[in-house]
Protein backbone atom coordinates (compact mmCIF):
# COMPACT_ATOMS: atom_id res chain seq x y z
CA UNK A 1 0.00 0.00 0.00
CA UNK A 2 2.94 2.54 1.20
CA UNK A 3 5.16 1.39 -1.62
CA UNK A 4 2.51 2.30 -4.36
CA UNK A 5 1.99 5.94 -2.86
CA UNK A 6 5.98 6.09 -2.94
CA UNK A 7 6.11 4.50 -6.37
CA UNK A 8 7.08 7.64 -8.27
CA UNK A 9 10.03 8.26 -6.14
CA UNK A 10 11.42 4.35 -6.52
CA UNK A 11 14.38 4.92 -8.72
CA UNK A 12 15.34 8.39 -7.05
CA UNK A 13 18.67 8.43 -5.05
CA UNK A 14 17.80 11.14 -2.59
CA UNK A 15 15.23 11.94 0.60
CA UNK A 16 12.79 11.08 -1.69
CA UNK A 17 14.25 7.22 -2.48
CA UNK A 18 14.71 6.57 0.74
CA UNK A 19 10.59 7.34 1.82
CA UNK A 20 10.57 4.78 -0.99
CA UNK A 21 12.49 2.40 0.74
CA UNK A 22 10.83 3.17 4.11
CA UNK A 23 6.98 2.41 2.83
CA UNK A 24 8.81 -0.84 0.90
CA UNK A 25 9.43 -1.84 4.82
CA UNK A 26 6.37 -0.95 5.95
CA UNK A 27 4.73 -2.69 3.52
CA UNK A 28 6.39 -5.95 4.21
CA UNK A 29 6.08 -5.41 7.75
CA UNK A 30 2.41 -5.00 7.50
CA UNK A 31 2.81 -9.27 6.05
CA UNK A 32 4.11 -10.61 9.37
CA UNK A 33 2.08 -10.66 12.83
CA UNK A 34 4.15 -8.49 15.46
CA UNK A 35 3.03 -8.06 19.09
CA UNK A 36 5.37 -4.84 19.22
CA UNK A 37 4.31 -2.21 16.68
CA UNK A 38 7.80 -0.38 17.01
CA UNK A 39 9.61 -1.16 13.87
CA UNK A 40 6.98 -0.03 12.24
CA UNK A 41 7.03 2.82 13.95
CA UNK A 42 10.34 3.73 13.38
CA UNK A 43 10.19 3.06 9.57
CA UNK A 44 6.73 5.44 9.48
CA UNK A 45 8.33 7.88 11.22
CA UNK A 46 11.17 7.98 8.70
CA UNK A 47 8.92 7.37 5.59
CA UNK A 48 7.65 10.90 6.78
CA UNK A 49 10.73 12.11 7.48
CA UNK A 50 12.42 11.62 4.49
CA UNK A 51 9.28 13.03 2.26
CA UNK A 52 9.16 15.86 4.21
CA UNK A 53 13.02 16.63 4.15
CA UNK A 54 12.69 15.88 0.27
CA UNK A 55 9.93 18.74 -0.13
CA UNK A 56 11.80 21.23 1.66
CA UNK A 57 15.02 20.40 -0.67
CA UNK A 58 12.95 20.27 -3.84
CA UNK A 59 10.18 23.11 -3.08
CA UNK A 60 11.77 25.52 -0.58
CA UNK A 61 13.59 28.69 -1.95
CA UNK A 62 16.84 27.89 0.44
CA UNK A 63 17.04 24.08 -0.54
CA UNK A 64 17.67 22.89 2.38
CA UNK A 65 16.01 20.78 5.66
CA UNK A 66 17.08 21.24 9.36
CA UNK A 67 18.85 18.46 10.78
CA UNK A 68 16.02 17.35 13.04
CA UNK A 69 14.04 13.64 13.18
CA UNK A 70 11.02 15.37 15.02
CA UNK A 71 8.05 15.46 12.24
CA UNK A 72 6.38 18.33 14.21
CA UNK A 73 9.15 21.00 13.44
CA UNK A 74 9.38 19.54 9.72
CA UNK A 75 5.77 20.28 9.09
CA UNK A 76 6.16 23.83 10.49
CA UNK A 77 9.12 24.44 8.33
CA UNK A 78 7.68 22.81 5.27
CA UNK A 79 4.08 25.24 5.59
CA UNK A 80 6.79 28.06 6.25
CA UNK A 81 9.15 27.45 3.73
CA UNK A 82 7.14 26.20 0.66
CA UNK A 83 3.47 26.69 -0.69
CA UNK A 84 2.40 23.35 1.13
CA UNK A 85 -0.68 24.70 3.34
CA UNK A 86 -2.79 22.58 5.68
CA UNK A 87 -3.98 22.87 9.60
CA UNK A 88 -1.15 22.39 11.02
CA UNK A 89 -2.57 21.61 14.59
CA UNK A 90 -5.22 19.01 13.71
CA UNK A 91 -2.06 17.08 13.05
CA UNK A 92 0.82 18.47 15.73
CA UNK A 93 -0.40 15.09 18.64
CA UNK A 94 -0.11 12.74 16.23
CA UNK A 95 2.97 14.17 14.50
CA UNK A 96 4.62 14.41 18.14
CA UNK A 97 3.24 10.56 18.94
CA UNK A 98 4.77 9.09 16.00
CA UNK A 99 7.98 10.68 16.59
CA UNK A 100 8.13 9.83 20.01
CA UNK A 101 7.47 6.14 19.31
CA UNK A 102 10.30 5.77 16.81
CA UNK A 103 12.57 7.39 19.44
CA UNK A 104 11.92 5.20 21.90
CA UNK A 105 12.39 2.38 19.42
CA UNK A 106 15.86 3.30 19.33
CA UNK A 107 16.15 3.17 22.93
CA UNK A 108 13.74 -0.29 23.10
CA UNK A 109 10.93 1.28 25.43
CA UNK A 110 7.77 -0.56 25.05
CA UNK A 111 5.63 1.58 22.60
CA UNK A 112 1.78 2.01 22.82
CA UNK A 113 0.37 0.30 19.99
CA UNK A 114 -2.73 1.81 20.01
CA UNK A 115 -1.92 5.59 20.48
CA UNK A 116 0.60 4.58 17.39
CA UNK A 117 -1.92 3.46 15.43
CA UNK A 118 -4.37 6.14 15.97
CA UNK A 119 -1.57 8.29 15.06
CA UNK A 120 -1.08 6.45 11.99
CA UNK A 121 -5.15 7.25 11.07
CA UNK A 122 -4.96 10.91 11.61
CA UNK A 123 -1.48 11.41 9.91
CA UNK A 124 -3.04 9.19 6.79
CA UNK A 125 -4.35 12.35 5.33
CA UNK A 126 -1.68 14.69 5.88
CA UNK A 127 -0.11 11.89 3.90
CA UNK A 128 -1.70 11.98 0.78
CA UNK A 129 -1.41 15.89 1.29
CA UNK A 130 2.66 15.94 1.00
CA UNK A 131 2.26 13.33 -1.43
CA UNK A 132 0.07 15.55 -3.91
CA UNK A 133 2.37 18.55 -3.53
CA UNK A 134 5.15 16.69 -4.17
CA UNK A 135 3.45 16.06 -7.56
CA UNK A 136 2.90 19.22 -8.55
Amino acid sequence: MYAEKFKVFEKVENLGGKAWQHAVAIDLLEQVDFEDCSMHCFHYQQMLEMLMKHLLVTKSKFGAYPHTHKLRKLLEQLIEATEFKTDKSKYFMALQVISVCAEEYRYNFLIDCEGYKDSVTVTGELLEQLLTFASI
